[in-house]
Parts: C-alpha cells; structure tokens; sequence
C-alpha cells in the first residue's frame, strides 16, 4: 500500500492492565484511533488489534500487539512483512519510567534502554532504526524493582498530568505523521504541561 505509514502503540493486552503506566502506548494510539473516529479489530494472523485511517490522503495503521509487552515484536514484525514497510514510515509509542511522568522524547532509532518491549521489537526485526516515543511514567523514588509501578494506575496525584502527556504524545504521533520527525521532535520534545508538583495542583 503506497505510502503506509505504522503507529504502534506497546502495552499488555487484558482488563487488568488497562490504563496502567506500562500501557501508556497504547492509550496514546487509542486516543488517536477516537480522534481518527478509527474503528479497531482483531486481526489473528498478527495477534493484534488493528485500526485504519487516512489522514490528509495518507493511509495509516494503529496497531495493539495482543502478544504480551515481552513479545511485542512478534506482532510487530508480522504487520511490518505484511505490509512491506520500510522502518521510516514505522513510529513505536512506549512508557519509559526512566523518564519523569509529564516528558515525551521521540528520537529516529536508539537503543532499546532496557525496555523489554523495545527489545522483542529489535530483535523480530533485526533492526534498531525506526522511531520511537517514549512517554514519561517516572518511577518511585529510590526503588530498584519498578514492576509494581509500572503495572500499577495512575493515582489520584498523577491523573491529569498523565491524561496531559498522553494528548500530548497524541499530537506528537500526529505531527510525526503530518510533518516529519524533526519538526516533531522539536515541538513536542520535553516536559508537557509542567512538573508532576504542578499536575498535583490541578
């Protein structure tokens, strides 16, 4: 399909998951779906949830790997052989905690930074040179072991600031699409809408 472009957003598939910080991703391609008015289905041949738009006459997939985070490539790859897409036209939307909640770092390629997710996508496509959005979920103070944080919700002092980065990595994912990497890195790399002090204030 000429000029396809692949929005994929990571995250663990199931009720108990949803809206955790490790699903960050796909809460941002499901905003996106909800803008596009994109309807999603479940497509077994690449065990994942897929959804279809255009979008200024440029076709576009979102795509929910139903295959666990650990395995996300999986899915990945199956999309991206399908389709033939040259890993330009792909975008990877992750939480990262090593990002403080409320940041957005987007960057061409990179390293996987011990993101399990990241990882499976690397090594299914053999790759590292496609795009990648991370979304600050930070991580508790001085703990090691962050697995409870990061499958845990969003608390009462965290809400509107992530609902803030999420829209953010929305518009950031859109710009992407609209108007190429670099002018969506420049507009949208870094802190949205203040610190975690000030989102607690709201």
């Amino acid at each position: 399909m000429e000029n396809l472009h692949l929005i994929v957003g990571l995250g663990n598939p199931g009720a108990q998951y949803a809206k955790t910080r490790h699903n960050a991703g796909f809460l941002a391609v499901e905003q996106l779906a909800k803008r596009w008015r994109a309807a999603w289905t479940s497509e077994k041949k690449f065990n994942a949830r897929m959804a279809r738009a255009a979008r200024s006459e440029r076709p576009v997939l979102l795509c929910e790997p139903q295959t666990f985070m650990n395995a996300s490539g999986e899915a990945v790859a199956a999309v991206v052989a399908f389709y033939r897409l040259p890993l330009e036209r792909v975008l990877i939307v992750v939480d990262d905690a090593d990002l403080p909640l409320g940041e957005l770092r987007l960057r061409p390629s990179g390293s996987a930074g011990g993101h399990h997710g990241l990882e499976s996508v690397e090594r299914h496509l053999g790759a590292r040179t496609y795009a990648r959005l991370r979304i600050g979920i930070g991580r508790q103070p001085g703990a090691r072991e962050i697995s409870d944080h990061v499958l845990g919700r969003f608390d009462s002092t965290e809400t509107a600031l992530a609902d803030k980065v999420v829209a953010a990595a929305s518009d950031q994912a859109e710009a992407w699409l609209n108007d190429g990497i670099g002018k969506a890195m420049n507009r949208f790399n870094g802190a949205v809408g203040g610190s975690l002090s000030e989102g607690k204030k709201q």
